[in-house]
Formats: structure tokens, C-alpha cells, sequence
């Protein structure tokens, strides 16, 4: 992601660039090109780590508040099986949990407007946020058969 912010100038105003802030976040550092970490460019380097077990608990807190929680569930142990993910994968694990929840009932019932009657019956279980975590896992590690060799061309 690069997010640029430039004045908008006209011919008749030229102004200098003072209180611009340019923002630029990548996944890989060691890929930077040396040229835009000299002098009076990106001056500055923020490392955002991964998310600890805690900061996980509340990404599943937020991503969890307003839908039908069973009364199993235990975001705690959740954070913990989500160890090494990032806060988008943590948040994924939840509304692929609710999205089971969608697909177990909407098979159940013959109508969708049969299945809304039972809409109350819907509760997210701790089988479902488990169920997430492995769906989630194989999509971040993939399966060596499914992994595609690009070719690298000079």
C-alpha cells in the first residue's frame, strides 16, 4: 500500500511543500529500495509486529461483538490457537466462523424463509471458530501441491 498526499497547486500559486506527510507500508522491508530511505525522504521506519495473544483476544472481541456467540466459545483459547497470525487473519477467523454458521443453516432448512425462522437457533460455537482457524491456517500456509512455481525471468 502507498498512499501519496500532494498540495494541489495552480499555475498562479507556487507554494512550497511544508506539513506533507507521505505514508508507505509494505510487507517486504528488505525489498525497499535503497533510494527512498536516503536523507529527506522516508526518514522514518516503523516496524508494526504481529499481534500478541492479547491484542488477537480483542480483534476477535471486536469482530465478534453484535453476532450470536455460544455460550462455549472462549475467545482466549481462540487467540491462542491464532498464534503467529496477522490482525486481518485473526479478524477473518470470525466471520469465517459466522459464515459457517450461515452455511449449516441455510443447508438445513429447505427455504431461506424457513431458515429465518429459525434464525434465533443460529449461535457461533467453539466448533465453528476452531473449524475457522483450520480454514484460515490452510489458506495462509497453502498445501506444497497447491503452491504454483512462477518463473523468474532476467
Amino acid at each position: 500500500m502507498l498512499s501519496l498526499q500532494y498540495p494541489i497547486q495552480s499555475s498562479l500559486q507556487q507554494q512550497a511543500l511544508s506539513g506533507e506527510v507521505v505514508l508507505a507500508a509494505t510487507n517486504r522491508a528488505d525489498m525497499i529500495d535503497p533510494a527512498l530511505l536516503r536523507p529527506g525522504r522516508f526518514d522514518k521506519i516503523v516496524f508494526v509486529p504481529m499481534p500478541d495473544k492479547a491484542a488477537r483476544q480483542k480483534i476477535l472481541e471486536i469482530h465478534s461483538k453484535d453476532k450470536p456467540i455460544g455460550p462455549d466459545v472462549e475467545l482466549t483459547r481462540v487467540a491462542e490457537l491464532t498464534e503467529g497470525f496477522s490482525g486481518a487473519d485473526t479478524g477473518s477467523v470470525a466471520n469465517t466462523a459466522v459464515s459457517l454458521v450461515l452455511h449449516e443453516y441455510l443447508a438445513k432448512y429447505p427455504t431461506p424463509e424457513e431458515a429465518a425462522k429459525h434464525a434465533s437457533e443460529a449461535h457461533v460455537m467453539m466448533r465453528h471458530f476452531e473449524e475457522g482457524v483450520k480454514k484460515i491456517k490452510t489458506q495462509r500456509e497453502g498445501k506444497p501441491r497447491e503452491k504454483v512455481t512462477v518463473p523468474y525471468y532476467r
